[in-house]
C-alpha cells in the first residue's frame, strides 16, 4: 500500500535516517525518555524509548537506550496484515493508527520491542499500536492538530533531529542521515578502537 511522506520534501538525494546507540557513553540519565514523552506527548503507559541496563551490578554493566531502530527491512512491516506499518522513502518506519487493528504481530516480530500497546486484557484487546516515530509525525496532514494528537512532533520535516538524540547530554544517542551517523561512529572507533554497533546487525545489515 502506497503511503505519502508527510512534511516538506528534502532537496537533493533521498536520505536514509538511522540511529547510532553508543553504549560506552550512556549514563542512564533518562533524558532521552523525558524529552520524548514531553515533546511528543506520548500516550500514558507508552515509552517510545527506554534505557535498559544489561548485567546490572556486574563487571561489564552496560546502559542501552532502546528506540525503534527503523530497520532497513523492518520485520514489523513484513508481518502487518493490514499494511498499517510502512517504510518512508527516508527509511523511517511509520504506523498508520487509523488502519492498525491491534493484532500484535509487529510486537512479536520486532527484535527491539519497539511496538507497544496502551491496553491489554485476557481477551487480547490491545488497542492501537504506538511506537517511536523518529519525531517525524505521521501519515496525515503535516503540522496539523490531528498529526500531533496521533503521532506527536514532526521535527524532522523542519530539519531537526529526534528529541531523544537532541537532548542526550553525552551524545550516546546519535541520529540523522546514515552518512553522518556512520561518520560519527567511525570517528569514535578511531579514538577508542573498533566497537560493536549496538543493534546495527539486526537493523541495518542490508542498508
Amino acid at each position: 500500500m502506497a503511503q505519502n511522506v508527510t512534511g516538506p520534501a528534502a532537496p537533493g538525494p533521498a536520505m536514509r535516517m538511522k540511529f547510532y546507540v553508543d553504549t560506552k557513553r550512556c549514563i542512564e540519565c533518562g533524558g532521552c525518555e523525558v524529552a520524548c514523552k514531553n515533546i511528543n506527548e506520548v500516550p500514558r503507559g507508552i515509552s517510545r524509548i527506554r534505557v535498559l541496563t544489561v548485567n546490572e551490578g556486574e563487571p561489564g554493566e552496560t546502559n542501552v537506550p532502546v528506540p525503534c531502530m527503523h530497520c532497513s527491512n523492518a520485520p514489523c512491516v513484513a508481518v502487518c496484515p493490514v499494511d498499517a506499518l510502512f517504510t518512508r522513502a527516508d527509511g523511517i518506519v511509520h504506523v498508520n493508527k487509523e488502519t492498525c487493528i491491534g493484532c500484535g504481530y509487529c510486537l512479536y516480530a520486532c527484535p527491539f520491542g519497539a511496538p507497544q500497546f496502551p491496553t491489554a486484557n485476557v481477551f487480547g484487546s490491545r488497542g492501537v499500536m504506538d511506537k517511536c516515530t523518529y519525531c517525524a509525525g505521521g501519515p496525515v496532514e503535516a503540522f496539523s492538530s490531528k498529526e500531533h494528537a496521533l503521532y506527536g512532533s514532526n521535527r524532522v520535516a523542519v530539519g531537526k533531529l529526534p528529541a531523544c538524540a537532541s537532548f542526550c547530554a553525552t551524545k550516546a544517542l546519535v541520529a540523522g542521515d546514515s552518512a553522518f551517523v556512520d561518520e560519527v561512529a567511525r570517528e569514535r572507533d578511531a579514538v577508542r578502537g573498533p566497537s560493536v554497533k549496538w543493534g546495527w546487525e539486526q537493523a541495518y545489515k542490508q542498508a
